[in-house]
């Protein structure tokens, strides 16, 4: 699992907004790179650590969310919400084709085309989550979705000022 960025610049004595800004600026940033390759099913990690970006940015959102104006912040809540459940569908998927590849390993010969079957349909349902997570991750939208978070941002900084 990829370890969570450090925020630089956490100090006790800065405002509750401005460590807002810090925070959510770091997972921002941190879930945007762990979009590179996602849709790659031979990495199944990727998708691990992006998922567990979002929940680390979700959390920092919910954490903080006094300092945001409303209206920005629940749109990008329901933004990062959406992209960690397209993710999580897509984990399911992930998981189960291990777990049943792994279990086929230690089956005799003829028992496996059953489990390979198995395999191969969880491998559609995998797909299947595939496409859909790729409209979240598709360049632009991510963009969108960071720039509406550096708004968020810029909105609680100003308050801490």
């Amino acid at each position: 699992m990829a370890k969570p960025r450090p925020i630089e610049g956490l100090d006790p004595d800065q405002s509750y907004a401005s460590a807002a800004a810090n925070v959510v600026a770091v997972r921002a940033r941190e879930l945007a790179d762990h979009s590179r390759d996602v849709l790659n099913v031979t990495d199944i990690e990727r998708v691990h650590d992006m998922r567990v970006a979002t929940r680390r940015l979700r959390a920092a959102l919910e954490v903080f969310e006094p300092c945001f104006p409303a209206a920005g912040y629940k749109k990008a809540l329901a933004e990062v919400k959406s992209i960690a459940d397209a993710l999580g569908e897509r984990r399911d998927a992930d998981i189960a084709i291990a777990t049943l590849e792994s279990f086929a390993a230690g089956l005799a010969n003829p028992d496996r085309p059953g489990v390979a079957s198995l395999v191969e349909q969880i491998r559609a349902e995998q797909a299947d989550a595939n496409a859909s997570l790729e409209a979240f991750v598709q360049p632009q939208r991510l963009a969108a979705l960071t720039e509406r978070l550096s708004e968020l941002v810029v909105e609680a900084e100003a308050v801490s000022s």
